[in-house]
């Protein structure tokens, strides 16, 4: 990254050191159980393949491209960090270009840099033991993690993370790798089944960030009514911003727009990997509908008042709603015109739902599938 007096917009040293630091312990296993638990990992998410291509009709060439990782948190730490920096970098370099511009700028950046570290490091030590699983789309080869050939991402099972739940939860733990493997492995067939989806989505973001504002005082103040709204002290007459998260809170209303976009896509994907997960369950997994029920009931109500709490200020609660509504969008085109009517979904950007089309499927189906009707 470009650097001002050696010093860069985020001190990604400081972000993982700082999140190594503070990220909890995982659950006590033994040496010979460990490996045998990531073994495992790796044998469910081969099968994986075969049984989402079956069920959703998509193929998964591309597939044999992206390595599957099993981590724990602190490889998980490492490997978000290095996709933060990836897909930020053109946000910091123009924030780094205004802030260098202005006088200190070597010395605000320096002192914000470290600053910005430790700030995500401490988001990253939070999240760290709740993901059990991530497909990286836009994930850089590093010398510690490889990622696919041209772009190509890579997936991570978070061996840790899977074992708390499994023990939470009290389920079969082999059956719970599988199921979660599942999940993880229909997110891998979208993105090498549809080769445009990851630059569609990296347009998105892109386009997202750079209607950002870059000037310290804007940002401030948006932050400041941010805050004013979360503590009650929203103009009257204003829009009751309380079940909206900080992030949504600080953005631009083009941002808005754009995220409308991103958060259909989202659903969609989170949705399908669910529909999929369930959809295969029955065949592979025998107490699928245990594992579910509980999973359900673990999301819904969350691990104390201090996790709901930072899961709504963090916006988790939208991705909670993701899962929910994406999944429903999905049952209901698939009951509605089957899996290959359904699978249109994936021909080009224009023929993913809206956010409105997620609440509403049939107007999905009425606008994708009217033509060729």
């Amino acid at each position: 990254m470009t650097s001002i007096g050696g010093a860069e917009m985020v001190d990604w040293n400081l972000a993982v050191a700082t999140a190594t630091r503070l990220v909890r312990p995982g659950p006590e296993v033994s040496r010979d159980e460990a490996r045998a638990i990531v073994a495992e990992l790796r044998r469910h998410a081969k099968s994986s393949e075969e049984h989402v291509r079956s069920f959703t009709g998509m193929g998964t060439e591309g597939a044999h491209d992206t390595p599957v990782l099993v981590v724990d948190r602190a490889g998980w730490i490492k490997a978000n960090v290095a996709g933060f920096r990836e897909i930020l970098k053109p946000l910091l370099d123009k924030m780094q270009d205004k802030r260098g511009s202005g006088p200190g700028g070597a010395v605000l950046g320096a002192v914000g840099g470290k600053v910005t570290g430790v700030e995500l490091g401490m988001l990253l030590s939070f999240l760290a033991s709740r993901v059990l699983g991530q497909y990286e789309t836009f994930a850089p080869a590093t010398r510690d993690l490889p990622a696919g050939a041209n772009g190509g991402g890579r997936l991570l099972l978070v061996a840790p993370n899977i074992v708390h739940v499994e023990r939470e939860l009290d389920v079969d733990p082999h059956d719970f790798r599988l199921w979660v493997c599942l999940h993880e492995e229909t997110h891998r067939t979208q993105f090498t089944a549809v080769p445009w989806l990851r630059d569609h989505l990296e347009g998105e973001i892109q386009s997202f960030l750079g209607e950002t504002e870059v000037d310290p005082m804007t940002v401030l103040e948006r932050v400041r009514e941010a805050a004013q709204s979360f503590a009650g002290g929203r103009p009257e007459g204003e829009e009751d911003d309380a079940s909206r998260s900080l992030v949504e809170l600080v953005q631009t209303p083009a941002q808005r727009e754009i995220l409308a976009r991103l958060t259909a896509v989202m659903s969609l994907l989170e949705g399908h990997a669910d529909f999929v997960m369930d959809g295969v369950g029955p065949d592979v997994v025998p107490s699928v509908t245990e594992i579910r029920e509980k999973f359900k009931e673990r999301r819904a109500r969350g691990a104390s008042r201090l996790d709901q709490a930072l899961r709504k200020l963090l916006g988790l609660d939208a991705k909670l709603r993701q899962y929910r509504d994406g999944e429903r969008f999905v049952r209901a085109v698939v009951q509605e015109v089957g899996m290959d009517g359904f699978n249109r979904v994936w021909t080009s950007p224009n023929t993913l739902p809206t956010k409105a089309e997620i609440a509403k499927p049939a107007d999905w189906v009425a606008r994708v599938h009217r033509k060729g009707d």
